[in-house]
Order: structure tokens, then C-alpha cells, then sequence
């Protein structure tokens, strides 16, 4: 072999041994610093070519220092996304809890922050008792970055009993007067927030929010039900408590009616027997509503209900008094008396001229006049007793035709109120 071609050999061998030393170089050195820094090693390499010094070094920068927010029992971690120092992402983040703001055991978090995670939050259910603090880091394949500063310190409540159901206390009904401010209250777990929902048919929910004081006493904002159809109502009430425990529902009803009553009947009825056309002891006027009315509200001491008859017709302070005034056309009926400590009937115009003077029925016994309201025919019926007969006939031409003026006041059981406009009845007469 000539020198020149030995010498260039020998050249080409130099230059492949020394390659071949550097990238055995800095494998070593990649070795040697993954070595040093364990598996938790910050830094990662990557080769860019071939050559001498090729391989290049990155570093995993330090996590972000996490915020935390609780509910209940359950704490949410929330932090920044880490990047390595040349800007490149990491592949996923470890979150970690301590019981103390520095030092103390690392406890590998559960639920949604436990193992590797790609997201930028968690949360962190059924935390043991006691003030945590978390830290967050970030994780690029088997390299992994500076575990971050600590949190604030987070404390779950850990009362996993939930409050009792609430109490409330609805209108037995929803009506014209109030169905643009439902009054609703209640009572729940002391400090516990309430959660009402109130349905029906014809609208979507409606639904509020209100808190229960120290003494557990709770009131909603009255609530505008007018959107719902006449019916039933119904309200449900839910407590949660400071710890996030919510208990179950507490119910009630309400009926929705908001039609007032009206009168469809005013007739004159004469007596079995008596004298057509004079106004005499049992001749008796019937007047009928549309729908059972309060009976509350003509007569006070008179029961709320729609299945019992009720009658005023007594002795003494019972005494029903039918007065009647005369008039040239019309003589007027009225009625006063009737043990009633608020009475309210209204008057009836009798449609012909039955007396030239001011006539009183009433009576004791069998001669007693009488006041009756039967919710099953819907009736108010005015009996005359004892007193002096009209001293007139009507007769039926002209024709009779009474009318019935409400006293102001009177409702139906729903609280609607009757109109005081004068109804005009059948035509009737004694």
C-alpha cells in the first residue's frame, strides 16, 4: 500500500472512531445525568444530528402553584399549564397532598387527580378531615419536572348527614287575589339553604333559592303563579346544608282557582198553600251561585266547607229578621238578625209592589224566619216566619222578575270574590 492511501485510512478510521467516541460521549452523559437525577430527572435529551455535541438538553420547568376550592367533602384543584424550558408541553401533571403548609408526609391524590392527568383540574371527593395543602407536577414520559409550591389550605367538611326534610306552609288555595304573590314559608336545618321548586300544568317550573336563619325559619319571595292553569299546585323543598349534604323534599299543595263565582238564579217561591201574588208567612226566595260559595263569608260563625247544610233560624240573638220595604213599583227584601256577628246577604228586589208599608218577619220556634246555604245545590234560601202578610197582590202582568243586588264581601271557597253588580232572576213571584 502506498503512504497516501495509508495515511487516508488511517484518516478515515481517525474520524470514525472519534464520532463514534462522541456519541458514545454523550450517551454516557445522558447516563450518567439520568443516573444522577434518578427517575425524577428534570431534564430530557434529543439528537439533532449526527455529529459532535449533537445532543441537546431540556428541562421540564417547575409546576404551578395550584388553587383549591371546596365543597362538601370534595375539593377542587385548579393550576397552569407547565411547559419544558424550550416551550414545549408536558405530557401530563401528578397531584399530591400534605397536611401541612411545609414538610409533612406526601399522600398521592384520588378521585379525578389520581395517577397522571392531561387536564388542568380535578377534584378530589370524600377528603379525610383535616386543612390540606396541594402541589402539582408536571410530567413529560418518564421525566418529570419540580413538584410546585403548595396551595392555601383547603378544609373539606366532612358531615355526611344529610338535613331533615323542610316544613312548609303553602295557601290551601291560589286565587285572583293572590296569584301574583303566593306567600310560601317554612322551616329547615338551621342555616341551610333551601331549594324550592313549585309546578304545575301550563307553565314550566318556578324555582327560588332562599336561606334558613339561625332559628331555621325560611321565606320565599312571593311567587307569581299566574302562568300556571287552574289545578293543582305543587311545591317541593330541598335543604343542603354548609357540608354540601342535601336531604330530601319536603311537599305541599295548593288548588289554582281563579274564576269568581256568579249568580244564575233569583226566584220567588210561594208557599205550599198560601195566596199567589202576596207575600205571606213560608213564602221563601232562592237564590243560586255558579260554584259553592265561603259560606264563611255570609254568615261568620257559619263552618268553611262544601257538604254540610247550615241554617240560621232560632230564638232570642238567633232570630232571622226578613225586612221588606215598600216601593211604588218594587218592594225590597232584606235580612238582618240572624245571630250572625258579621252577616252578609245583600237585597232583593222583588219585581212588584207586594206592600204599602215596611213589613218585619221573624218569629221563635215554628214561626222563626230562616237563613240556609246548601253547598250541594249552590242555594242561599230566605224564609219568611211570623209577621203581618203584604197588603198587596202582584199579579202576573206586568210580569214579576225579582233581581238579587250581592252584599259586598261575599267569595267562593277559593276567596274569589262575588260581584256586587244587581243579577236579574226568573221570573217569579210569591
Amino acid at each position: 500500500m502506498s503512504p497516501l492511501h495509508q495515511s487516508a485510512a488511517s484518516s478515515s478510521s481517525t474520524r470514525a472512531t472519534m464520532g463514534a467516541w462522541n456519541r458514545a460521549l454523550v450517551i454516557v452523559l445522558g447516563i450518567l445525568l439520568v443516573s444522577w437525577g434518578g427517575p425524577a430527572a428534570s431534564a430530557f435529551w434529543s439528537s439533532v444530528n449526527s455529529g459532535f455535541g449533537a445532543a441537546k438538553a431540556d428541562a421540564v420547568a417547575q409546576g404551578a402553584k395550584p388553587t383549591t376550592s371546596v365543597s362538601g367533602a370534595s375539593v377542587t384543584v385548579t393550576w397552569a399549564a407547565s411547559t419544558t424550558a424550550a416551550g414545549r408541553s408536558v405530557s401530563g401533571y401528578s397531584i399530591a397532598r400534605y397536611a401541612s403548609a411545609t414538610g409533612g408526609t406526601k399522600v398521592a391524590a384520588t378521585g379525578t387527580c389520581g395517577g397522571t392527568i392531561t387536564a388542568l383540574s380535578c377534584v378530589e371527593g370524600n377528603v379525610p378531615a383535616g386543612t390540606w395543602f396541594y402541589s402539582v407536577t408536571p410530567l413529560l414520559s418518564l421525566w418529570q419536572g419540580t413538584e410546585s409550591a403548595r396551595s392555601t389550605g383547603a378544609t373539606p367538611v366532612t358531615d355526611t348527614t344529610p338535613p331533615p326534610a323542610p316544613n312548609l306552609t303553602v295557601p290551601a288555595y291560589v286565587h285572583s287575589g293572590n296569584v301574583t304573590a303566593v306567600p310560601v314559608t317554612g322551616t329547615a336545618e338551621a342555616l341551610s339553604s333551601v331549594a324550592l321548586t313549585v309546578t304545575g300544568t301550563g307553565a314550566l317550573p318556578v324555582t327560588q333559592t332562599v336561606s334558613a336563619n339561625s332559628s331555621g325559619n325560611w321565606t320565599a319571595t312571593p311567587l307569581n303563579l299566574s302562568d300556571f292553569s287552574p289545578g293543582t299546585i305543587n311545591y317541593s323543598a330541598r335543604a343542603t346544608d354548609a357540608a354540601g349534604n342535601t336531604g330530601p323534599a319536603g311537599t305541599g299543595s295548593s288548588i289554582k282557582d281563579v274564576s269568581s263565582p256568579t249568580v244564575t238564579g233569583v226566584r220567588l217561591n210561594n208557599v205550599s198553600g198560601g195566596t199567589p201574588g202576596k207575600m205571606e208567612k213560608g213564602d221563601s226566595v232562592t237564590i243560586t251561585f255558579s260554584e259553592p260559595v265561603n259560606p264563611t263569608t255570609i254568615c261568620s260563625i257559619w263552618a268553611n266547607n262544601t257538604t254540610n247544610v247550615q241554617t240560621q233560624a232560632g230564638n232570642n240573638a238567633d232570630n232571622v229578621i226578613v225586612n221588606v220595604a215598600p216601593g211604588v213599583t218594587t218592594s225590597t227584601l232584606t235580612v238582618t238578625g240572624a245571630g250572625c256577628p258579621t252577616l252578609r246577604v245583600g237585597s232583593v228586589a222583588l219585581g212588584g209592589n207586594y206592600t204599602d208599608s215596611a213589613l218585619t218577619f221573624s218569629g221563635n220556634g215554628g214561626n222563626a224566619s230562616s237563613l240556609s246555604w246548601n253547598p250541594t245545590a249552590r242555594t242561599l234560601t230566605i224564609t219568611l216566619g211570623g209577621g203581618t202578610a203584604g197588603s198587596n197582590t202582584v199579579s202576573t202582568s206586568p210580569t214579576p222578575i225579582p233581581s238579587y243586588t250581592p252584599a259586598s264581601g261575599i267569595t267562593d271557597i277559593a276567596s274569589n270574590p262575588l260581584s256586587t253588580n244587581t243579577v236579574q232572576g226568573a221570573t217569579s213571584r210569591f
